[in-house]
């Protein structure tokens, strides 16, 4: 009988994060005993990310901004991120399920290739032919990688400034926000990034619970495609604040819904941080005219919430804020008004009583201008921001940060990165004071030429949320549009260990 010694000399993780799915690879070592060792950061190797159609009206003009902040990878790494376009809708490739996306006439045309860490890559489409986006970036590229779609569309039913951080494909989602009422028009879209079918369950929330629905249990997304379901045409149930919850069966997709208002414009709404006990909501700029807070409690219990307005200068309880009381299985509304009375702040949502936390999920709608001039965006809660966050498209006016620490003080350094077209990086830290939201104009590459990233990373401190509003005003409207600052999980935790298997053969 003989011995065979086997060694394992490396392990490999896979996981999910938010900007995609991350491969790596832990360094090598020699054989030995088992030993564990302090787990090591290091650089995802992949991220994937989807962005739902833009297009909608002739009249509308989107960007696709593609960015990577520099230094997150290994020195002298290569890589790509590639966007490729959509052509087909999901029903369409669904008539024709063995055709292959990568053939259709036009995508590789339209992609959208990064291939530098630290400046931006900017694609433009126009007219209502802007198609939903699937991208997957590689090495140097992946850490970090962000893209936003931007939408000015300045005239019409759907007047307004639509932005959005596009997400990482994942199996559900929270989205607060939407409205199936009379004067809306909201279209959940679903995106499915793989070469495999999804399917989905689309479940909406009201004032009185669950609303009922049709078609939308075992929804089909078709691989590569994109599928836009309008609300109000799935439900009889007219209601004005629904919190829209996407969960797949399987594959997995990306969820974004698309709002218009008869009065006050369009925008966005992302999915809100999953359910927990708090949320913060940051970034309601100083001017808004009106604001309205959504939660819904998704268990079986119902939530006391206090909430609080992060100014300036601390948090206070506004009027109306002082109880919100949330029926488990339930979305209510709190009508705030212009609560910030002229000051940037960010609303803090906790329990009313310490040590009996519902987990809620939570987003806001804002509106700036009054009358005819009117504008909304969506704000969804948001987690902290952790090491690091980036946000594109950045322009050299009209890009506000606002970064809240809700519990202790804080201090982040922001990056402007170089410019499209030419700049150079400019550094600058702030000092965020406990319970206060800071709102500063971001600040701008020196010689800038085109549009620029934003990236923040906390130095030191507590906790921080963070949201990047963006304003393009358009012939005396306010256009203006919210994305949070998210962890862009740069980089993941890897176990380093060593183990030898012995295998006794004959």
């Amino acid at each position: 009988m003989k011995r065979t010694t086997i060694s394992l000399l490396a392990a490999a993780t896979a996981l999910a994060a938010v900007t995609g799915f991350a491969a790596v690879t832990a360094p090598g070592g020699g054989s030995g005993a088992t030993a564990a060792k302090s787990p090591v950061r290091l650089p995802v190797e992949r991220s994937a990310l989807v962005c739902p159609m833009a297009g909608s009206t002739d009249i509308a003009d989107t960007r696709h901004t593609s960015y990577t902040p520099a230094g997150g990878g290994t020195a002298g790494e290569q890589g790509a991120a590639v966007l490729k376009p959509v052509i087909r809708s999901s029903v369409e490739r669904a008539a024709e399920p063995g055709e292959d996306r990568a053939k259709e006439p036009g995508a590789e045309k339209r992609a959208i290739t990064l291939k530098e860490p630290g400046k931006p890559v900017v694609a433009e489409e126009d007219g209502s032919e802007a198609p939903a986006f699937i991208g997957l970036a590689t090495g140097g590229t992946a850490p970090g990688w962000t893209v936003q779609q931007t939408t000015a569309v300045t005239a019409g039913g759907g007047r307004g400034l639509l932005g959005l951080s596009c997400a990482a494909p994942r199996t559900e989602f929270w989205i607060p926000g939407a409205s199936t009422a009379k004067g809306r028009q909201d279209y959940v879209h679903l995106t499915n990034p793989d070469d495999t079918p999804a399917v989905a369950d689309v479940m909406l929330y009201g004032k009185n619970g669950e609303l009922k629905t049709t078609l939308t249990e075992g929804v089909p997304v078709s691989a590569g495609s994109s599928l836009p379901i309008l609300l109000s045409t799935v439900t009889t149930e007219a209601s004005a604040d629904v919190t829209v919850h996407v969960r797949t069966r399987s594959g997995r997709v990306g969820a974004a819904v698309r709002s218009t208002e008869t009065e006050t414009g369009s925008d966005w709404i992302a999915a809100a941080a999953d359910p927990a006990g708090a949320a913060v909501l940051p970034g309601i700029p100083a001017d808004a005219t009106s604001v309205r807070l959504m939660v819904h409690a998704p268990g079986d219990r119902d939530a006391d919430l206090k909430v609080e307005l992060a100014g300036p200068s601390g948090r206070i309880v506004p009027l109306g804020g002082e109880s919100l009381h949330v029926k488990a299985g339930m979305t209510t509304g709190l009508e705030l008004k212009d609560v910030t009375k002229g000051e940037a702040g960010s609303l803090i949502v906790s329990p009313e009583r310490a040590g009996r936390a519902t987990p809620v999920v939570a987003a806001l709608r804002v509106v700036r201008g009054k009358g005819d001039e009117q504008e909304v965006a969506f704000i969804p809660a948001t987690g902290p921001l952790g090491e690091r966050a980036s946000v594109a498209d950045n322009r050299s006016k009209g890009s506000t940060l606002s970064l809240t620490a809700p519990d202790a003080a804080a201090r982040v350094k922001v990056t402007a990165s170089a410019g499209e077209k030419g700049g150079e990086p400019v550094v600058k830290s702030y000092d965020i004071k406990a319970g206060t939201t800071l709102a500063v104009p971001a600040q701008v590459p020196s010689g800038l030429k085109g549009s620029y990233g934003l990236t923040v990373e906390t130095e030191s401190g507590g906790p921080v949320h963070g949201s990047r509003t963006l304003a393009l005003p358009d012939d005396g409207v306010e256009m203006f549009t919210v994305q949070p600052l998210l962890d862009d999980r740069g980089t993941v935790e890897v176990p380093e260990a060593e183990a030898d298997l012995s295998v006794l053969t004959d």
